[in-house]
């Protein structure tokens, strides 16, 4: 066996210690020599005629699930890869099929890219799931700002070339103005008008990503601010600032929807009670959908965005490659072909998906910023340099799961 296979084993082991991929048969036999790697652009150009790349991504966003199928494989298959999009209920299911590829030692698996970030990537990254240093090779990088925290570190985990930058995302609150007039300014302020409002506020379930960074942002709030939390993940901590949480959320429970007696399963529910008026605010990573939401009729006329004080959350999202993957050329192609200029304007366009570019506006050429400047301006979502202003960086990912865990123990089942 490969010193780098053994590696990758004592990494999945570690996942199936945390109950994140299922245990499988012994080890086979180690790879044969790996022919997947290439010094310069032009070798993945040509090593990706024909291939066929397996995006996995989350099959619930309609909206990107029409830009993948309707812009980004037609572009692909201009550039000779054929690109198809597999959609899943979570990321952890493309994670756990690729740690049991890992396992058995697969060199072609079923996954060749998957849009990810956080505590997926990071555990994926400890267990060997993901190619490692080769966003170095694709020309579009240049487009982005190599010094961009948002793209150096998902949270707390260092990028190290393992995934390719795909949009931003900023968490948001939106709030129906026609029924919200005494507009919250802060997070403490909405808690409190949720308590004045019994029944028109809920938030998602966690480990729902929208429903655990919402208590994240709590935990920031009831601390005095994100600067007194720390980033990495400290037991002491730990065990220091969240009583506060808890005990926030536990106060606020009666006052939620239903009584707090059930919660959302998914950011998906929670969205469809604002749609339908069941409650005054929703939130949500991915605030430039809200445009067209709005102009199809989904959400009310008066859906406005909520910016606070402090600030909220904001991040990135990437492509990651599979270190499994039989296609590792095509996937660098598809990976290059989303940072061009061309498919991150497209894809920022309200009717398309309305997702953040992650490029650099001031590496463009005036042809490449032309096509982001022609951008409609929203009437409910301001510009991402509004949204984004004191923007909250985001915990490691080791934090996560013991605050949701917490959550479940404390605030759910009390």
């Amino acid at each position: 066996m490969s010193r780098q296979h053994a590696i990758r084993r004592r990494g999945v082991a570690a996942a199936i210690a945390l109950g994140l991929v299922i245990p499988l048969a012994a080890c086979s036999a180690p790879a044969a020599g790996d022919d997947q790697q290439y010094d310069t652009w032009d070798e993945v150009v040509a090593a990706a005629q024909g291939q066929t790349v397996k995006l996995w991504m989350y099959g619930g966003d309609e909206q990107g699930n029409a830009y993948v199928n309707d812009v980004l494989v037609p572009a692909a298959a201009e550039l000779g890869v054929t690109l198809e999009q597999v959609p899943i209920a979570d990321t952890p299911d493309a994670l756990n099929r690729i740690l049991s590829e890992v396992q058995a030692g697969t060199t072609d698996g079923e996954v060749d890219l998957v849009w990810v970030n956080g505590n997926n990537f990071g555990t994926g990254k400890e267990a060997g799931a993901w190619e490692c240093g080769w966003t170095d090779l694709l020309p579009n990088m240049a487009l982005t700002d190599p010094a961009d925290p948002l793209l150096l570190d998902d949270f707390g985990t260092p990028v190290d070339g393992c995934e390719a930058p795909w949009h931003k995302a900023q968490f948001t609150f939106v709030y129906n103005s026609d029924t919200v007039t005494d507009v919250p300014t802060t997070l403490d302020e909405l808690l409190d008008w949720a308590r004045a409002n019994p029944g028109r506020f809920t938030y998602p379930a966690p480990p729902d990503f929208t429903g655990s960074v919402f208590v994240r942002e709590v935990l920031y709030s009831v601390s005095g601010g994100y600067e007194n939390v720390p980033l990495g993940f400290d037991q002491a901590a730990f065990d220091e600032l969240t009583p506060a949480l808890y005990a926030e959320l536990q106060d606020l429970e009666p006052s939620l929807w239903r009584d707090g007696e059930t919660y959302p399963q998914d950011s998906n529910e929670l969205n469809q009670l604002f749609a339908d008026g069941e409650v005054d605010f929703t939130m949500t990573y991915g605030p430039a959908t809200l445009t067209q939401l709005v102009a199809d009729g989904t959400y009310p006329a008066g859906t406005k965005v909520l910016t606070l004080d402090e600030g909220t959350v904001g991040n990135a999202s990437f492509l990651g490659l599979a270190s499994t993957s039989g296609s590792k050329a095509g996937a660098m192609v598809v990976a290059n072909l989303s940072l061009s200029a061309e498919q991150q304007a497209a894809k920022a366009e309200p009717d398309v998906w309305g997702q953040f570019t992650v490029l650099d506006l001031d590496q463009l050429s005036d042809e490449q910023r032309a096509l982001f400047e022609a951008l409609p301006s929203s009437p409910v979502v301001p510009s991402y340099d509004v949204l984004s202003e004191n923007a909250n960086p985001e915990l490691a990912a080791a934090w996560v799961t013991p605050i949701d865990e917490g959550w479940r123990q404390l605030v759910l089942a009390q």
